[in-house]
């Protein structure tokens, strides 16, 4: 007898890293719920995208800053799906600051999206795992920046450095119904801050030669969803690039 789908709630997956990981999840199989905030059409495509590859997607925006629009969010896709088997946390806000320009309305921005959206539709998933006695994961998407820590992106790194924290918090509050697992990419894709040349000179700097790709990460996804012994811990999929000493982020190089 064939098992039923699966659903999973990628957050941030119209576009760049969150849609590589959707589409990767639906080729395994996976029904994806594509979460976007403002890119529509994008999320449309990758919604296209993925029935393509033969499973269900759906739409569903949400402001990840806005507590009441996060705590919505994983009821409506339980009310499309009938049910939710897992979220990846890939959204996030990346807005340069440093100890010279840090301000409160800086770091409460990045709070808000990259530690505390994650941190409740963790809690979402876990009450909804428990009123259908199944279980659940949750995998956020975290940086190598942590492990080899510099001055810029001050905001940004420490609501990463938090939502870590949160996922040995996490892994020990919802167990045994959820588990939580952290993916930390090197350089991945380039960005508004980098050329293209520059961006394959950084993404060289590593003890393999190269950083992680997109397919790296979405497989240490996959991974992470489907190793029902890990909890708890961060797959560091950077190309080794946390064990070298970086002074500056990778865009202000």
């Amino acid at each position: 007898m064939s098992l039923p789908a699966r659903t999973v709630l990628v957050t941030g997956s119209a576009k760049r890293l969150g849609r590589e990981i959707a589409l990767a999840l639906a080729q395994a199989g996976w029904q994806i719920a594509v979460h976007y905030r403002g890119s529509q059409d994008e999320a449309m495509q990758t919604v296209a995208d993925c029935e393509q590859l033969g499973v269900s997607a759906a739409p569903f925006d949400a402001d990840l800053a806005v507590e009441a629009a996060v705590r919505a969010l994983l009821p409506r896709v339980i009310a499309h799906f009938g049910q939710v088997d897992a979220v990846v946390n890939s959204a996030a806000l990346f807005e340069h600051d440093s100890a010279a320009s840090f301000s409160y309305a800086a770091l409460e921005k990045h709070l808000r999206a990259n530690t505390a959206a994650p941190i409740v539709l963790a809690q979402a998933l876990h009450a909804h795992v428990q009123e259908r006695a199944g279980d659940g994961v949750v995998v956020n998407l975290l940086d190598q920046k942590l492990w080899n820590q510099n001055p810029d992106f001050l905001s940004y790194t420490l609501s990463k450095a938090a939502l870590e924290a949160a996922n040995t918090m996490l892994a020990l509050a919802l167990a045994p119904d959820v588990r939580v697992v952290g993916v930390a990419p090197g350089l991945t894709l380039t960005s508004d801050y980098l050329t293209p040349e520059k961006f394959e000179a950084l993404h060289q700097l590593s003890p393999l030669g190269r950083s992680s790709t997109p397919a790296d990460v979405a497989g240490a996804v996959k991974f992470a969803l489907d190793n029902s012994a890990i909890t708890g811990t961060t797959l560091l999929v950077d190309g080794g690039q946390h064990l070298q000493r970086f002074t500056r982020d990778f865009s202000m190089m």
